[in-house]
């Protein structure tokens, strides 16, 4: 390994990852919004590191109704509707 990639895989070691609705597949978008295309679909059951928050289309999904979107990895967000952070607000800076 880099000492680029171990920075990398250090970070994602101490970075916090929020777990998705359980049981529930999530479409990631390539912006914060339905109206984006999807880029990949998450498996059930698996956890994201949120980057950053921002506004966007307002979804009803396990966890309320929002319109804060998700950053959790370069050009993919996915809606915080579907992501249990234990807050129906910002818990990550605003991306931008």
């Amino acid at each position: 390994m880099t000492a680029e990639e171990l920075a990398g895989a250090a970070a994602e070691t101490t970075t916090k990852r929020y777990p998705v609705a359980p049981g529930t597949r999530v479409n990631v978008r390539s912006g914060p919004g339905t109206g984006y295309p999807v880029v990949k679909v998450l498996p059930a059951g698996v956890s994201v590191p949120i980057n950053c928050q921002c506004p966007g289309t307002t979804v009803s999904g396990p966890y309320g109704t929002t319109n804060i979107w998700d950053n959790i990895a370069n050009g993919q967000y996915v809606s915080d509707a579907y992501v249990k952070t234990g807050s129906d607000g910002y818990v990550a800076v605003r991306c931008g």
